[in-house]
């Protein structure tokens, strides 16, 4: 990932959601249709980014990703939440639309 993409996110002025998973975690292959349940009820009013850990170790590292499945909410480019692991569909979209 490049240093612009990077930078980009993180100006992003609306409300966003960051996945950070692997393709080989188990857990992250369960979160994937809780994640997009949750990117069609949010319907466009926040964007929803997925990253793959072992193609994006740069923004990881830059975020302080230490475990996956990772979900972090930013809004106006400031990080707002952050959990780690396996979770309910309606907290994750909960928690997204409380910064909306």
């Amino acid at each position: 990932m490049d240093a612009d993409k990077i930078k980009r996110l993180k100006e992003d002025q609306g409300t966003v959601l960051m996945e950070f998973y692997a393709s080989w975690c188990p857990h992250c292959q369960r979160m994937m249709p809780v994640v997009d349940d949750v990117k069609a009820l949010l319907d466009g009013s926040a964007n929803v980014y997925q990253f793959d850990i072992d193609d994006n170790q740069e923004l990881a590292e830059e975020l302080g990703v230490e475990s996956i499945p990772t979900f972090i909410v930013f809004k106006e480019g400031n990080e707002m939440w952050r959990t780690s692991g396996e979770l309910d569909g309606n907290i994750l979209a909960r928690k997204v639309e409380e910064y909306l």
